[in-house]
């Protein structure tokens, strides 16, 4: 048995490890790419194409104006902008963003509020109803917590001048609230390393880019030739990114052109934002894994990289499974090989990968980096929320569309929100893997296994920083 434990524990550390050159490649293409260049056609404005900005809201009550308003401030001919107030809410958003549209048209604006029967297919269902409404030849989509600068159209439409096959675009996230708390500035560290490092990769590799559902311009013929918007996932986005990828259709990804967002302010918002993306993820993986394995169209370098990007949460589930074998393994006085250690120099990859997001971002990349451990500790305590919903996604258990709240800003301060998301129970789960984590590091040091010990702690201390979030949020 206790062979067995070992070779098990050392069969995932290997899974991990997989990860961690996958790490490393990326180090090494966004090396080799790092100069290139993406130039737009000047296009003159009587040549600029038809735009519809679609923003699907739900339940948007303090940020529904500021989002409209930036849409409205938009600079482009306003005889070829339309936009869309997609609007699903069931509380007074509905009469505000009403309200809004009313006066905008009064001033003349081409905006319009679209209420369906019911809500059925969450966002994507919004965006395929509203599509055959839409008069834009190209569709430009915002969620509520963002805030696109007006000279977003300009810097991104022009890129699809005199380049048909070019069927989707990507700007970067940057963020309104980065500086709030530790918890907002490492989702920032987080989504930087995503889109500067990952994104910038994935495109200029040509590795299989996605959309990132917002803060992006949609050609509407890529849209409807990939087969439109589908509910089958929670990742709307990377579902039909995915499937126009496969259809060759061609991806720009702009990290100079940047368009604001709130991050979850809140852990449960976190959680259930994570764990959405992580269980839309693996949905997509099982969807579309074997397309993508058997496409003749990109190397099998793109199709592993795409595979391994969409698997990427499960690293969560490896990270529980070697905290439940540590501890028995240490009981037993298991002797692990030195050569595990091997296994730790694949795993510089991804911290590499932040580091390097902050340095290519931020001239103060140094200062920004002090949140880096608070990061580590939040995505450990993240590994049971992720996990569930990964298993949620094997079994083909349903999942409903939980939206992020958000609070958007009053007088330059942050709103408080009457938006709450439910007690979910997986704190309890978070509280005995705390407990357990305790137990192997008190079992470690007295047996003198000393080489386990950073695993437990870290366990130890990300499971109980979330923990102490979560219950600073309920009591």
């Amino acid at each position: 048995m206790t062979q067995f434990l070992g070779s098990l524990y050392v069969l995932i550390v290997a899974g991990m490890s997989i990860y961690g050159l996958m790490g490393l490649l990326t180090v090494w293409l966004y090396w080799r790419h790092r100069h290139d260049t993406f130039t737009a056609t000047a296009v003159a404005p009587a040549e600029l194409p038809a735009v519809t900005v679609q923003l699907p809201i739900y339940n948007e009550r303090y940020v529904v104006a500021q989002l409209v308003a930036a849409a409205v401030a938009l600079d482009y001919p306003a005889a070829k902008l339309q936009i869309q107030i997609i609007d699903d809410s069931t509380d007074d958003t509905a009469q505000i963003a009403a309200a809004l549209a009313a006066n905008y048209q009064q001033q003349e604006v081409n905006v319009v509020h679209i209420r369906r029967p019911e809500r059925v297919g969450y966002k994507a269902g919004a965006l395929a109803y509203a599509l055959p409404q839409a008069t834009g030849e190209f569709i430009a989509i915002f969620d509520a917590d963002f805030l696109p600068p007006p000279d977003f159209l300009q810097k991104t439409i022009p890129h699809f001048h005199n380049n048909p096959q070019l069927g989707m675009l990507q700007a970067r996230w940057d963020h309104l609230n980065g500086a709030e708390s530790p918890l907002t500035a490492a989702q920032a560290i987080a989504l930087d390393k995503h889109f500067a490092m990952e994104q910038t990769v994935r495109h200029r590799a040509n590795l299989f880019p996605k959309f990132n559902g917002a803060a992006g311009v949609w050609r509407r013929a890529s849209i409807e030739d990939a087969g439109g918007w589908l509910d089958d996932t929670v990742c709307e986005d990377l579902c039909l990114s995915t499937r126009a990828i496969l259809k060759q259709w061609q991806f720009r990804f702009l990290p100079d052109v940047t368009a604001p967002a709130e991050l979850p302010s809140s852990i449960s918002a976190y959680k259930n934002q994570q764990a959405r993306w992580a269980k839309g993820s693996m949905q997509c993986l099982l969807k579309y894994g074997p397309d993508i394995l058997q496409t003749p169209h990109y190397s099998l370098t793109a199709r592993l990289y795409a595979l391994l990007s969409m698997s990427a949460y499960v690293t969560h589930v490896l990270v529980l499974l070697l905290l439940l074998l540590q501890v028995p393994l240490i009981y037993l006085n298991y002797q692990f090989s030195a050569y595990m250690a091997l296994f730790s120099i694949a795993g510089i990859g991804q911290p590499v990968l932040f580091v390097l997001g902050q340095r290519v971002l931020y001239a103060d990349w140094r200062w920004r980096l002090r949140y880096f451990p608070t990061l580590l500790l939040i995505a450990i305590g993240m590994a049971p929320s992720n996990s569930r919903a990964l298993l949620e996604a094997a079994g083909r258990h349903s999942h409903e569309f939980v939206r992020t709240p958000k609070k958007g800003m009053d007088n330059g301060r942050r709103a408080p929100s009457t938006y709450k998301l439910p007690f979910d129970w997986i704190l309890f789960v978070e509280i005995f893997l705390f407990l357990y984590a305790a137990l192997g590091l008190t079992l470690a040091l007295h047996k003198g296994q000393f080489g386990a010990l950073f695993l437990l702690l870290m366990c130890l201390l990300g499971f109980g920083y979330v923990i102490y979030l979560s219950l600073r949020e309920i009591l």
